[in-house]
């Protein structure tokens, strides 16, 4: 029995560690685990003492995990995670899978015009699996992912962090579009030269868009001028159509109801790629496998 009763006690110090270092707060993890602040604060302090080493760097009520508190927790999460969703599992090993959470990270762009054709295949395969689909930025997005906020992301990325794996599914080009009356119009192929002497409608400088055009520019050494900074592609793309500007988007934004010119710039920028982001050795939910091999169905054979 006392071997039993500390086992069950290492697992509620863990499993407060866990939470603690997902939330990077002391009061928040209290209030997910019901238990007090002061209590939150001794299981910690008892599990450093069991490990021999510091696992928090505490800023009142905020902590960050040391280098140590890293490592238990990649070694951890994955084990809480799987008691803690013990029962979906056996559920979902016997043919059923009938509620559960899916939590995905995606941008607008990504959540507009990637996503809903697999969100609506998943929810008529498991409509009692409950979604939320956090829209983030790309940098929100990572940070939720390596916080375990969120099953896993999707969109695109140029640079894969460590600890991070990258699927990529699909990818599509970049173009310019322009509105139907813009002297471009005519054209099926344009230059940087072409474009530089009108104003560019673009998304925040924040944006990895920006950056990208920025880049491709300055190589060509080719002057351009933004006339608009404006926040998702349906605006950009609404503000091309009332001749505002000119823009440089990826294809997927285009439905087809658009009135708009596209002309491609395969020549200048490279395709750009959505693929599956996970965070590497992360325990994932049944539902977050059957998601995830929608999109590649041979995903935990090849990671």
């Amino acid at each position: 029995m006392a071997m039993l009763y500390y086992k069950q006690t290492r697992y509620k110090l863990l499993r407060t560690f866990c939470v603690v270092a997902q939330k990077e707060n002391i009061t928040h993890a209290a209030e997910q685990l019901h238990i007090s602040q002061p209590t939150v604060s001794l299981q910690i302090q008892a599990l450093e003492r069991e490990m021999g080493e510091q696992l928090l760097e505490r800023r009142g009520p905020s902590v960050r995990l040391t280098p140590e508190g890293k490592i238990l927790y990649q070694l951890v999460q994955p084990i809480a995670a799987g008691i803690d969703g013990l029962r979906e599992s056996f559920a979902a090993n016997l043919g059923k899978m009938e509620k559960g959470e899916l939590n995905i990270a995606a941008g607008q762009s990504t959540a507009l015009y990637v996503l809903p054709e697999y969100l609506k295949r998943f929810h008529q395969a498991y409509p009692g699996i409950r979604i939320n689909l956090h829209n983030v930025t790309g940098q929100s997005g990572m940070k939720m992912l390596l916080e375990d906020q969120v099953d896993l992301a999707v969109g695109p990325l140029l640079q894969v962090p460590e600890g991070i794996i990258y699927q990529p599914f699909a990818s599509f080009g970049s173009i310019l579009i322009v509105a139907q009356d813009h002297p471009l119009a005519t054209q099926d192929q344009v230059t940087l030269e072409d474009i530089a002497p009108y104003g560019l409608i673009l998304p925040p400088r924040n944006m990895s868009t920006w950056r990208m055009v920025d880049t491709v520019f300055r190589q060509h050494e080719v002057p351009y001028n933004v006339a608009m900074e404006a926040g998702g592609w349906e605006i950009v793309k609404k503000y091309v159509e009332m001749g505002l500007g000119v823009s440089i988007v990826t294809e997927v934004c285009l439905t087809g109801n658009e009135k708009v010119k596209a002309i491609p710039l395969h020549d200048y920028f490279p395709a750009r790629s959505y693929g599956l982001i996970v965070r590497r050795g992360k325990f994932f939910s049944p539902q977050a496998k059957r998601f995830i091999e929608m999109f590649d169905e041979n995903f935990f054979m090849s990671s």
